[in-house]
């Protein structure tokens, strides 16, 4: 394997580690702790560690080295109401424009494994991106993508109860299918009103869960 290809794979799972939460936010990390646990030297971890700040995802820990950046109220915020602007106007350029074909190919999407948190978030992040996908405005996808892979992070920590993770997913997974029928049918303006209504409601859901975490700020 070439240097740089490794080095964009510590980087991916150093990445990944973070969005899921298996480094949670505000916890430490140090380069020789992550070395070892990557099998690598320092180098490829130092790398990483600087996109990383780059992105916002870590910060520096004033004689600590770095920890994974606090998920703050505020961006928590930013992040919905962006998502709500974006994915409103998808919703309508993709029952305008979007093929017959890719609106056949949302029906891979009506069911999921309400049981299991991290199959559930993927299976939401892989839905709202194929959706900032067939929009066909790269920028907006690339918009969409970024979202979604820091509403991920929101997931996991404001979901902490397994009867509100069922609740909540099983509800959203019901949400889904209303708009994928609204597309599919050509209707935008339905589309665009359900994907508005279903991100409210998780609006509600993950700030309540947030304010109960001592590792959001």
């Amino acid at each position: 394997m070439s240097a740089k290809l490794m080095r964009h794979q510590i980087f991916e799972q150093l990445r990944g580690d973070i969005m899921s939460c298996g480094l949670q936010p505000g916890e430490e990390v140090r380069e020789s702790a992550l070395a070892q646990k990557y099998g690598v030297s320092k180098s490829p971890i130092r790398d990483a560690l600087q996109k990383l700040e780059w992105e916002g995802l870590v910060e520096i820990a004033p004689r600590q080295g770095h920890r994974v950046v606090p998920i703050s109220i505020n961006d928590a915020r930013d992040i919905l109401e962006m998502r709500e602007i974006l994915e409103a106007a998808a919703m309508r350029k993709i029952a305008v424009e979007g093929s017959d074909a890719d609106l056949a190919t949302l029906d891979e999407f009506r069911t999921t494994d309400v049981s299991d948190l991290k199959i559930y978030v993927r299976y939401n992040r892989d839905f709202h991106t194929r959706l900032g996908t067939m929009s066909g405005n790269l920028r907006q996808a690339t918009a969409l993508r970024t979202l979604m892979d820091n509403y991920e992070r929101l997931c996991i920590v404001s979901l902490s109860s397994r009867q509100r993770e069922a609740e909540a997913m099983a509800a959203a997974l019901a949400e889904h299918n209303q708009i994928i029928d609204a597309l599919q049918a050509r209707d935008g303006r339905a589309a665009a009103r359900l994907s508005v209504q279903h991100i409210r409601r998780s609006h509600v859901q993950v700030m309540r869960g947030l304010k109960k975490r001592q590792i959001v700020r």
